[in-house]
């Protein structure tokens, strides 16, 4: 693997040299303004900026996510340990098995004991986490809410994640290339957690499209299918016996596209489907044409940006910009599903896909950042 140096590793380089030259300075005038006594004065911290730098074997942070059962989640904590390999800094990761609330918190409390300078979370109910991360940065451990914005209140001023609205949107825009403009039939939408914002969103600009450009369909749902794997399979076949006949099924979560697939498969037929996330076997279904495509909300980068700005915090004193800091999206579909799974067939090839684009939002970080007035 090539080395590589992102902006904000030049701008570690820069801050070293300036502490270096601090340092060199300090020692000249206290030799001066000495008369053959012997004095020796140093500094091993970091979290000045402008000062000397931290080691990195001495800078742990942490990423919490909500689950090991959904790929989305793991993308995240890919991402984050991808970039603390490269900033050479310590990390853990932890999540519970399945979808828990209560034992994430848990996990949370206990990560921001081990790791002082920094944890990146991302949760399905960030209502839950308002107290702990309140709590977390009132003691002075830094937090960035990683996909699911952290509520008012919570202490928690930066944010990474995409526009979901556009993630939506953009899925939409493919399905209806193969809707007729004067279709009347139904379209049916449903919904992996009601009530996170994050999806709520998604299904917002999908109905966004579909209302402005084939305005005869019949919107149906969003049904409450659930976000694990065996309840959101179950879920799906009784809305898909329910509307056998829908004109097409869109979702906004990880594991629709791969319930739908096995539908599809047992059922010996084919729908046109729409949903999200690089789920291994979803990339399947869309690589044999059982998914016309996949919203692909660069759940890597979210990680890797976030243990990025953590990291250069503890090591050089960077400030952490406050906002909303939207890495991106894409899309996956026929044309590029075989580029998409190459990526993710290993970490070495996710690192080589998304390098460039962190690079350069690291080095251009006003490019990206906006107010979290403005999350979309």
């Amino acid at each position: 693997m090539p080395i590589r140096q992102s902006g904000v590793k030049r701008r570690r380089s820069v801050w070293a040299l300036v502490g270096a030259a601090a340092l060199l300075l300090a020692l000249v005038i206290s030799a001066c303004g000495s008369s053959g006594s012997s004095s020796s004065s140093g500094s091993t911290g970091g979290g000045e900026e402008g000062g000397s730098t931290t080691s990195g074997s001495d800078v742990h942070i942490a990423v919490v996510t909500a689950s090991t059962t959904q790929n989305a989640f793991q993308e995240m904590a890919y991402g984050a340990e991808a970039a603390a390999e490269h900033e050479g800094v310590e990390i853990s990761s932890s999540a519970p098995n399945g979808v828990n609330p209560t034992q994430e918190v848990s996990l949370f409390q206990a990560a921001t004991q081990t790791a002082k300078d920094g944890v990146a979370v991302m949760t399905t109910a960030p209502e839950n986490f308002i107290r702990p991360f309140k709590t977390a940065t009132e003691e002075g451990v830094p937090v960035i809410a990683m996909d699911a914005p952290a509520p008012e209140g919570s202490g928690v001023e930066t944010f990474v994640g995409n526009s979901n609205t556009e993630v939506g949107e953009h899925v939409a825009e493919e399905i209806i290339k193969e809707i007729p403009a004067n279709e009347s039939g139904e379209v049916v939408l449903a919904n992996d957690i009601p009530g996170l914002v994050l999806l709520e969103l998604r299904l917002a600009g999908m109905e966004n499209v579909l209302k402005k450009e084939r305005p005869n369909l019949k919107i149906v749902g969003p049904f409450n299918v659930g976000s694990e794997p065996t309840e959101n399979y179950n879920n799906w076949s009784n809305v898909v016996k329910a509307h056998p006949d829908a004109v097409a099924y869109l979702a906004p979560g990880d594991q629709d596209a791969v319930s739908l697939f096995k539908i599809q498969k047992q059922n010996g037929t084919h729908y046109l489907v729409g949903a999200c996330d690089v789920d291994p076997i979803a990339l399947e279904a869309v690589a044999q044409g059982y998914v016309k495509v996949l919203g692909d909300p660069y759940h890597f980068m979210k990680g890797y940006i976030s243990a990025s700005l953590l990291s250069e915090h503890a090591l050089t004193g960077e400030e952490i910009p406050a906002g909303w800091w939207n890495p991106g999206s894409g899309i996956v579909n026929k044309e590029n599903v075989a580029e998409i799974e190459k990526r993710e067939e290993g970490q070495a090839n996710r690192i080589e896909f998304f390098e460039p684009i962190a690079e350069k939002e690291l080095a251009n970080p006003t490019e990206y950042v906006k107010p979290l007035s403005e999350l979309n």
